[in-house]
Order: C-alpha cells, then structure tokens, then sequence
C-alpha cells in the first residue's frame, strides 16, 4: 500500500463517519397523494423483468428489488438511505446506545486496536482491561492487517458467547491472554468530571436515545462534588450528532425557558417547526429528564468545544447557545450538516431515513455546507492543526444539499492538498502516521487548557492561522 492511501485510510478513522440529525422513530411510511409516473413504473418493471430472464446466472429478487430502492434514495443526498434487515439494526443500536459485545471505546495505533477506555462495567470492564492496552489477536485472527470495523465486527457477536483476546500492556511489557464473555453493552455517551477546582468539563459524543438522562445525571453529579461551579465546558468534538430531541434537551439545560432552539422547514406539514427550551419539546413519556438540574445552569459561565467534526445535533447545540448569547463557542469552523432525517419503517426490519428538512439556528441561519464558525478559532495542539484541514466536510460530500449556488471553495481544496502533502512526506520519512491528538479531556488537551483559560479570565491563545470557511454562496437567510 502506498503512502497515500496509507494516510487516507489513518485519517479517515477521525472523520464523521454518518453525521445525522433525525426525528423519532415514526411507525408508518407516508403514503403520497401524488400520481405515480406509470410511463416509468412501467420501465423499471421491464428492466426488473430482463434481469431475471436474461442476466447470466440467477438473480436474487429481493436482493434486486433492496438494490434498486437503495440506488433511488443514495441519488438524492448523503443522508437519505433505504435500511435492509442488517443496516437497520447497526443504525437502531447506533441511536440507542446498545449493542452486544465485550465493552471497550477503541482506536487504531500501530496497526493494533487501542483500547481508548473499557465501558464502565462491562465485560472488559471487569476482567481489568485498561485506557492504553492493545489487543494484538482477536480469537485466531492477528490485528495488524484489520481495519478498525472488520476488528469491530470480530469481537461483536450473540449474548453469552466467548472471545479471546491476546492484550500487550505497554506499561507493564507483557502480553496476557483474556477469554471474555460477550454482553449486551449499554454505551455511555456522556462523560463528565471536575478538571479544575470549580471548573467541570462535560463531553457527548453522540445524541443517542440515552444521551439526555445521562447528561442530567453527569450534571447532578458534578454539583454534588462543588455546588460552586464557576465555570463549564461543553465539549462537542467529534460528536456526528443523533436524536434532534436530545440536541434539544442538551441546549435548554442551559437557555431560560421558552427561548428558541432551533427550527425546521421544509415540504411537508410536520417539518414545519419551531423548537424551544421546554419540556413538550424534548421530553419522554412526560417526564422532563432536567427537572432536578440546579438553577445556577442557566447562568453558570459556558464554553463549548466544536471542531470540524462536530456535526449536525452538535452543531444544532452549538448554534442555539451562540445565537442566544449564552456560551462562547472556541475550536474549529464544524461540520456543515443543516439537514434533519426522518427514518420511516417499511417492515419489520425495513425502513427509509429521508431528508425532510432543513434546520435553522435561532437567528435564522443555515449552516448548511457551511457550519457554525467559533467566536474564538483554536488549533488541535499548541503546534497547531494536524488534521483539521484533511477532515472531510458536508461540502465536500458528493450530491450534498446546496445552501445557494453552488461556489467551489478552492482555498481550502489548496489546503487540504497541501496538508496531504505534508503528512505523506512525514510518512515516508518516519514510516509511520504522525502521532494521534492527545486524548479528549486530558491534560495535554490544548483546546481544553484554552477553554478552561477564557472561563479563568487568563489569556487565550487562538489561532492565527485558521480563517472562517465561507458558505457556498449566499442563501443563508430562512426560507418560509
């Protein structure tokens, strides 16, 4: 493998794999009132009609019939999508939170699977696996050569079966064998801790249907250690995004009732909305899972952490608390995604996510292909940026929703070529990726230590190089 893939294939572990927004869940598919073109029906039944006649060998009709809804909805957007049987199930234990496994965060390093942190008692959690420790065979099959998903999908498996994991704990220079019995794994979206006396970082990583009772109970939590908290960071980073609800529920813990959120417009009747901070707009089973949340929140000084993986539900938090004057936003120019899903079922194990509308801040932009520009740019590290420039975007996606004409944004095209260069060429001379970012919430944390720095009045050392990505073109203003 060349060096250029080499980096393209390690870069891609950061980049937002799927950044979604959607509505719940929603029973039935709506039927259209629509006429149906017939002229084509009638084609698509002839060309269904050949293949299973003519096509060389025999043709699965099912497969043939998913093949073709598939190739319809993949033509309208990057977030429209038909969910066979398989992909409907990876996508409801992606929004709930809920998986069967042995419990472990992990990342790539050298070429082994790097446990970033094994899930509070789960399996992992419990046979002692820690933050650091590589996993070099999985069962028979050597890591190294793996992707990071087909390693995924090894140590993934049915309730109450075993795998065997070979671990090197570079602390200690051993390797151990570990033998663990695979569960179902509630995933923790939510982190939350005291960095500094009186200053408390919180971090979602997605907005899942779990994310906001956690993010209460982190809340609680935190207070509990200091009742006087001066300061919060809300770290947004890399979040892909989730439940819209959630997105809702995150900003009104901090906004004064009834302030607006966020809004929705587009082509049907339920798409035109506006969401404000209050209960009927987040709540479940109408129970509101902030009511026991201190008051001190809506005034406690704020800060949130976005970068250019922060994306959709993320960006909907971010922009809500900038619009509204309520949180510095410091970190990286985000993701762009201004659409909202709504995911449909077909059947029993079949459903359609489909773009329905777009979605704009309180002020009445959209952030569509362009993303919500921080008050205060950061670097990744004290250095500066390793990989900002190389993550991909929703401009950069292909039949991506247009916020106005279309406008190439060649600058950064430039850069990012500029910055593969770069690490290509420290590739080849190291003959290895560069080194990854410290972890997020750690002490070597950069965009953490300047966070911490406004909310402590101390000065802040901003970026002097990143400038704001301009939108597409014009078109930003809300559509009625």
């Amino acid at each position: 493998m060349g060096a250029k893939l080499k980096v393209a294939g390690w870069v891609a572990l950061g980049a937002v794999a799927g950044a979604l927004t959607t509505m719940q869940l929603q029973a039935d598919a709506h039927s259209s009132l629509a006429p149906l073109p017939l002229e084509e029906l009638q084609q698509l039944a002839a060309v269904f009609g050949m293949i299973k006649s003519d096509y060389v060998e025999p043709v699965d009709e099912k497969k043939l019939i998913n093949d073709a809804i598939s190739g319809m909805v993949s033509g309208l957007d990057p977030h429209s999508q038909f969910f066979d049987k398989k992909s409907f199930k990876e996508f409801r234990e992606g929004t709930t939170g809920k998986f069967v496994g042995v419990g472990i965060e992990i990342s790539m390093e050298d070429g082994l699977v790097k446990i970033v942190s094994p899930i509070e008692g789960s399996p992992a959690f419990r046979a002692g696996l820690k933050s650091g420790d590589l996993i070099s065979k999985i069962d028979d099959t050597a890591v190294k050569g793996l992707t990071l998903d087909q390693a995924v999908k090894r140590m993934r498996g049915e309730p109450g079966t075993k795998v065997a994991l070979m671990i090197f704990r570079k602390s200690e220079n051993r390797s151990f064998p570990v033998t663990i019995t695979r569960e179902e794994i509630h995933v923790q979206s939510v982190r939350a801790k005291i960095v500094e006396p009186g200053y408390a970082w919180l971090r979602i990583s997605q907005f899942q249907d779990r994310t906001v009772d956690d993010f209460a109970r982190k809340l609680e939590e935190l207070y509990k250690q200091d009742p006087k908290i001066k300061g919060i960071v809300l770290d947004l980073r890399n979040d892909p995004g989730g439940l819209l609800e959630g997105a809702v529920a995150v900003a009104s813990a901090f906004l004064p009732r009834d302030a607006e959120v966020v809004s929705t417009n587009g082509q049907i009747p339920e798409s035109k909305a506006v969401f404000k901070a209050n209960p009927e707009f987040y709540a479940h089973r109408g129970s509101d899972p902030l009511r026991k949340l201190p008051d001190a929140l809506k005034d406690v000084p704020l800060v949130v952490l976005v970068n250019e993986g922060s994306a959709s539900a993320s960006e909907i938090v971010a922009g809500a608390l900038q619009d509204q004057k309520r949180a510095i936003i410091m970190g990286g120019q985000t993701f762009g995604k201004g659409s909202v899903q709504t995911v449909r079922q077909l059947g029993p194990d079949t459903a359609l996510k489909i773009t329905t509308a777009r979605y704009y801040t309180p002020s009445g932009r959209s952030i569509q292909a362009k993303g919500i520009v921080p008050d205060v740019m950061l670097d990744e590290t004290a250095e500066g940026n390793v990989f900002a420039a190389l993550r991909t975007r929703e401009a950069d996606l292909e039949k991506h929703l247009a916020n106005g004409p279309e406008q190439k944004d060649e600058a950064r095209e430039k850069a990012r070529e500029e910055e593969r260069d770069k690490l290509e060429a420290e590739f080849e001379k190291r003959h290895e990726p560069p080194k990854p970012l410290p972890e997020f919430g750690s002490p070597e944390d950069f965009p953490l230590q300047q966070a911490l720095n406004r909310l402590q009045g101390k000065p802040v050392l901003a970026s002097k190089t990143a400038t704001e990505r301009k939108a597409e073109a014009s078109g930003d203003d809300k559509a009625n």
